[in-house]
């Protein structure tokens, strides 16, 4: 697929001010959510779950894309369309995340690699041929004392940077996605260093394996404070170093940058995107999110796993949608939030 192409489905994925659902939750990740509104974790539970999500009205005004797990790939509605094909019809690309998941380094206390290479190209031709458009891979990275080392950050770039060539070449958009986590209690400037440290080693990376960085989606962590830190920073505070974090680490060759949410909460996440998008203007990428929790968590509330409240789910997903896609054009406030 030409580079042409993987331009068009990147830029289609956040055209319009969207942006992507991350609803690719591993089974364990799923199942702590759900317990704590009492659901039990099945896979029917799972899939009617998933299904409240992609049939809610309106979404696809908002969701430009949705990444889903292998599980819920191969998943059905009630009516018997898969969710590729409920999708497809209305014009949001389907993804698939491929990476199995972060293992302990060897000799590297504390740090992690993400693994999934092995059969990768041949999972990734099949994907295609089912109409899937874009894929994700998450790097882990967290901030400690003497950590990360620059092994770490070696290894995941490299392990990123071959996943995202394996995509091109199979004609799928990859979503390339280092994550430094906000764990801990270091402060905004110490995020800083270390995410811009770590772009320095993914981009490098994506160039020594020829990615063609006009077909890729961006989606790091913002710049914000650890959990733990004293000093907890502004919004603007936040905005403004991640928006001098992108500026500094990511080429315009790059269509789009899509946040990941990283353990804020809904309202923390939107109100974050949306000073990155008022305070800053004329960027060379557009600036959207890629959230999974911070999408979903009112809707997970509203349903509670019971069949009478469907309707109260996808009202809270619409809702949720709806206040990124403002903010990703700058155009939100927190007096729209219920």
């Amino acid at each position: 697929m030409s580079k042409r192409t993987l331009n068009e489905i990147a830029n289609a994925i956040i055209g319009g001010y969207r942006g992507v659902l991350a609803a690719d939750e591993s089974t364990a990740t799923i199942g702590k959510r759900f317990a704590m509104f009492g659901v039990d974790n099945n896979e029917e539970n799972r899939r009617a779950y998933r299904e409240l999500l992609v049939t809610t009205k309106d979404a696809a005004d908002h969701v430009g894309g949705v990444i889903f797990c292998e599980e819920t790939l191969g998943q059905r509605t009630k009516d018997g369309r898969t969710f590729i094909e409920l999708l497809q019809e209305e014009g949001v690309a389907a993804g698939i995340k491929v990476d199995k998941g972060i293992q302990p380094m060897p000799f590297a206390p504390g740090e992690s690699i993400t693994e999934g290479l092995d059969g990768l190209r041949q999972r990734l031709d099949g994907y295609a041929k089912r109409g899937v458009e874009f894929a994700k891979w998450r790097a882990v990275i967290d901030i400690a004392p003497g950590l990360p080392s620059d092994l770490c950050l070696r290894a995941n770039a490299e392990a990123l940077a071959r996943y995202a060539a394996l995509c091109q070449e199979a004609g799928i958009v990859p979503i390339v996605a280092p994550e430094v986590l906000m764990d801990g209690d270091h402060g905004l400037d110490r995020c800083y260093e270390i995410s811009r440290h770590t772009l320095a080693f993914v981009f490098e990376a994506l160039y020594e394996h020829r990615v063609a960085l006009e077909g890729i989606l961006l989606k790091p962590n913002m710049v914000i404070p650890g959990k733990k830190a004293r000093d907890q920073s502004t919004t603007e505070d936040i905005a403004d170093a991640t928006v001098r974090l992108m500026k500094q680490s990511v080429p315009p060759a790059v269509p789009g940058i899509v946040f990941l949410s990283g353990g804020q909460s809904e309202a923390e996440a939107t109100a974050n995107l949306n000073a990155i998008n008022v305070r800053h203007k004329n960027l060379p990428w557009k600036l959207s999110f890629s959230y999974g929790r911070a999408l979903q968590q009112s809707a997970l509330r509203a349903w509670s796993g019971k069949a009478a409240n469907v309707q109260a789910g996808q009202s809270a997903f619409a809702l949720r949608a709806k206040l990124n896609a403002l903010a990703a054009r700058g155009a939100y406030s927190p007096a729209m939030e219920p």
